[in-house]
């Protein structure tokens, strides 16, 4: 074993040491582009595993695995993994490595060399996942679990790692001051709350932001007849102009002011009210009255 291969700790994680030697020896300089923010502390893996409740009987989907700190820890469970990675020099090298820590779960690992935004839902690569675990870059991750979400329903639940910022938007509640688009359209498929949060000292390199854990659980999406596309229109039109009352922030996607209000009343919502009172549900019946509004 050259010593810019990893080591075989008795944990079966990679130590620091280790990642910035695999990172040496496969030339990779982490990028803000791909949001590449490489977690050092096998504490914190130990932790998002235990959190994330992952058993052998899950097969979990990692999206960026980067240089595997991660999917070691969520192998040390038993489950199956499915790791997608959209850096091809971190895709091909993967295997290896983990056939280097832990060979008796290279096995139970699968590497997919795709843009997680791209993969469809009937991708046989991906299968079945069960949950999403992962250290979501920070630059696309409310849009990868989205897609997630929406593509992959046999998905239970999620844990992911985020930008502190972004975990609070994604577990805000209706009324508060983070509530947001993306606190409604995680609520159409699931319960989200915080879990905790990360230091920046577990990080290669450090980040100039805090992180912060978000646990997702699925749930049915509202009883509504309106359609997931349309209701998340409401959204988007609702959240535009934060500041604007929803009879004026819905104007566009009404036609007028006069049809936004209509539809609203129809709905049984207070027109001067803003979106950030509204949850997913209220959204949804705003959408079905689209043909009010039209």
């Amino acid at each position: 074993m050259t010593p810019s291969e990893p080591t075989a700790p008795e944990a079966g994680l990679l130590t620091p040491s280790d990642v910035r030697a695999l990172a040496a020896r496969l030339d990779v300089r982490p990028t803000k582009a791909l949001g590449q923010n490489f977690v050092l502390d096998g504490g914190t893996i130990r932790r998002i595993v235990r959190v994330a409740e992952v058993t052998e009987a899950d097969r979990v989907l990692e999206v960026g695995p980067g240089l595997g700190s991660l999917t070691l820890g969520l192998l040390a469970t038993g489950a199956e993994v499915v790791a997608v990675e959209i850096d091809s020099r971190l895709a091909a090298a993967l295997p290896g490595t983990v056939a280097t820590i832990a060979p008796a779960a290279a096995p139970r690992l699968q590497v997919v060399h795709a843009d997680a935004m791209t993969i469809p839902a009937d991708d046989p690569r991906i299968g079945a996942p069960t949950t999403l675990v992962a250290n979501l870059p920070y630059n696309v991750a409310v849009p990868v679990l989205l897609h997630a979400l929406a593509t992959l329903p046999s998905l239970a639940s999620a844990l992911v790692m985020v930008q502190a910022e972004v975990a609070d938007r994604l577990a805000a509640p209706p009324g508060s001051r983070t509530y947001g688009v993306p606190s409604a359209k995680a609520a159409w498929y699931t319960h989200a709350t915080r879990a905790g949060s990360v230091s920046r000292s577990v990080f290669w390199p450090v980040p100039n932001v805090d992180s912060a854990l978000v646990r997702l659980v699925r749930r049915e999406p509202p009883t509504t007849t309106a359609t997931r596309e349309a209701t998340f229109a409401v959204v988007d039109a609702a959240f535009a102009q934060r500041r604007k009352t929803l009879r004026a922030a819905l104007t566009g996607w009404a036609g007028s002011a006069d049809k936004a209000e209509a539809a609203l009343r129809a709905a049984g919502i207070d027109p001067s009210l803003r979106g950030e009172r509204l949850d997913i549900t209220q959204f949804a019946a705003i959408a079905e009255q689209r043909d009010v509004a039209g």
